[in-house]
């Protein structure tokens, strides 16, 4: 005879269920998880649970809902965001074209609450920028994260941070930009930051520059043929 057991889900296994969720796209899913977690499992949730749900809607592009579950936790919970919340709440705005919502989010998780922002935070508050065509604060982001926080910048950071100032015709800050990125902080420009590039040299008609940075683009555009060629199987005779 077998003994059935019947196991009741924790606050964790919630929260890793809408973590799987939001790599999966599957918002609503997470959305409803979280709501059955108080409502039928008698569950309370924690930051972790609600950092999940919320880059679940990020990645959904619910940055609304997003926003509503970051004030709930607050003031329904008295829970405190950290460092994950904060980033996914400030990606879902940058995701939904809300610029001031994100750059005000950055903002107080450093004066409200003295959390140092990561990578992934600042990334996400340039993007906003970009997205909402504020060069001169992409920039001072890009500084920013150097010189104060003593954060690494990625190539994603440089990507954001030029096609901002290519978006704002600030063809000068972004050529700079490219070459601070090489000759400072030592990263190799991918084929997004040769395009931004290019696109910067353009609008600054300079076409020397546009040459210069075009070779580069199919010297970075032959060696992925190489890598994806060498990378195929081979075939078995």
């Amino acid at each position: 005879m077998q003994t059935e057991y019947r196991l009741k889900p924790s606050v964790i296994t919630c929260s890793a269920a809408m973590s799987a969720c939001a790599v999966g796209h599957q918002w609503t899913q997470a959305l409803q998880l979280f709501e059955e977690m108080e409502t039928r499992l008698w569950l309370t949730p924690n930051v972790i649970s609600y950092s999940a749900v919320i880059t679940a809607c990020e990645k959904g592009q619910q940055w609304a809902r997003a926003l509503r579950l970051f004030d709930d936790m607050q003031i329904k919970h008295w829970l405190t965001p950290n460092v994950i919340t904060y980033s996914a709440a400030i990606s879902a705005c940058e995701n939904g074209g809300q610029f001031v919502e994100a750059l005000w989010l950055f903002q107080e998780m450093q004066t409200k609450h003295q959390i140092r922002p990561d990578v992934i935070t600042c990334n996400a508050a340039i993007s906003a920028c970009e997205k909402g065509q504020r060069w001169a604060e992409a920039l001072w982001f890009y500084n920013e994260m150097h010189a104060k926080h003593r954060l690494k910048l990625d190539v994603i950071t440089c990507n954001a941070a030029i096609s901002a100032c290519v978006k704002g015709q600030a063809w000068a800050e972004a050529l700079w930009l490219f070459e601070d990125m090489r000759s400072r902080h030592w990263l190799d420009p991918d084929v997004l930051t040769c395009s931004a590039a290019i696109s910067a040299c353009e609008e600054g008609q300079q076409w020397a520059e546009v040459l210069r940075h075009f070779e580069d683009l199919q010297e970075l555009t032959m060696h992925a043929q190489e890598f994806t060629w060498f990378s195929m199987p081979s075939k078995k005779k």
